[in-house]
């Protein structure tokens, strides 16, 4: 059982088409660059890319389409790829499980999902706790958005980010509208609702270096994993001293709850970009939504990446060329793994209810 477990969790985190063969798109690499420039889906057409920068990718994402309509995964995972590789082999599988017992999408089944995988993560943090004690360090941030019938719902855990590009009349304007609420500690908001949680803990967040971190140990206040800021018996020896906390956990410091916001399709709602951290460390709401519609549809996911890294290139003075020669690994301390999703909506699709589309099953490709 546990040599299954583990050989599990390492299964590479990708397939090249699923479902219905030819409609996932043509793919492609560039260096650390991995596209896939335009497919389509059961609403709409979409867009995929991945740029890795650390030495192991530590992002992972998918698209799943089927009857309950569609499924998109971000997980931006830190300090280690495992949790993201975990989350996703298991977290849509679980979202299909709950849901097929209503037959009927809601931020309960959602929910449910989260916390099952959640609870998966941790059991084998449990089973490897001898053989390999820092899979308890290992984290990720999870976005998911769920388009079923004319609603889209959006999950999040962490910093990734999901933005709306919506048509402004018939100006041929477009306006850029963020659906995802963040957890990470540099906003004022996640500050506050920690120091609620914890009124007894002055050091609940502390600012290291310019940068507000819980515990002044991590960013972000909800993940999947992280499982040494859950569950006292994981944050002790023999896991690295930078995560043991000096006082004892009462409580729970992290959480795996998401925040669950729904959102009815509208006839102007043009495309969704789904994208991790790394993107948004680099390009606004409205720059990444001007570049997707100021271009064609194809290659829109490998456009907005890789105007992040010209920016990234811009703000260390090098070009980007030069940027585009660094290994990953060194590429970290220039930019961080990148995913990008873009879902362009098909009202026409959206508004009969029916998923006419190809079923797909799509993962990013897993690394070099």
């Amino acid at each position: 059982m546990l040599r299954a477990a583990f050989m599990k969790l390492f299964s590479l985190c990708w397939k090249p088409f699923g479902g219905d063969d030819g409609d996932g798109g043509r793919e492609g690499r560039e260096g650390l660059l991995w596209f896939r420039d335009v497919g389509r889906y059961a609403s709409g057409e979409f867009s995929m890319a991945v740029v890795q920068a650390n030495q192991v990718l530590e992002d992972q994402s998918q698209i799943e389409s089927g009857p309950f309509g569609t499924f998109v995964g971000v997980y931006d995972g830190h300090g280690g790829p495992e949790a993201a590789r975990y989350v996703c082999d298991n977290l849509f599988r679980r979202f299909r499980d709950v849901t097929s017992e209503g037959r009927v999408v809601t931020p309960d089944t959602i929910r449910r999902a989260f916390l099952e995988t959640e609870e998966g993560f941790t059991a084998l943090v449990s089973q490897l706790w001898m053989s390999r004690p820092q899979m308890a360090t290992v984290g990720t941030c999870c976005l998911v958005g769920v388009i079923s019938q004319r609603t889209l719902y959006v999950a999040n855990l962490g910093d990734s980010r999901v933005v709306l590009g919506r048509k402004i009349g018939n100006t041929g304007g477009i306006a850029a509208i963020q659906l995802s609420t963040e957890h990470n500690a540099n906003l004022e908001a996640v500050r506050r609702e920690l120091m609620e949680l914890h009124p007894t803990d002055p050091q609940i967040v502390v600012l290291k270096h310019g940068v507000w971190r819980v515990k002044g140990i991590i960013q972000v206040s909800r993940s999947i994993g992280d499982v040494y800021m859950k569950h006292a018996q994981y944050n002790r020896e023999p896991i690295n001293g930078k995560f043991r906390l000096s006082e004892p956990m009462n409580m729970p410091i992290l959480t795996a709850c998401p925040t669950i916001l729904p959102h009815t399709l509208q006839p102007n709602d043009s495309f969704l970009i789904f994208a991790s951290d790394g993107l948004w460390e680099h390009l606004t709401n409205e720059q990444a939504v001007d570049i997707v519609h100021s271009h064609p549809r194809a290659g829109s996911a490998k456009r907005l990446i890789k105007a992040a890294l010209q920016e990234a290139a811009r703000k260390r003075e090098m070009r980007y060329s030069d940027l585009r020669r660094i290994d990953k690994k060194v590429r970290r301390h220039f930019h961080d793994d990148i995913t990008v999703i873009v879902l362009f909506l098909n009202h026409d699709l959206i508004s009969n209810g029916l998923n006419q589309g190809p079923t797909i099953s799509i993962r990013s490709a897993l690394e070099h």
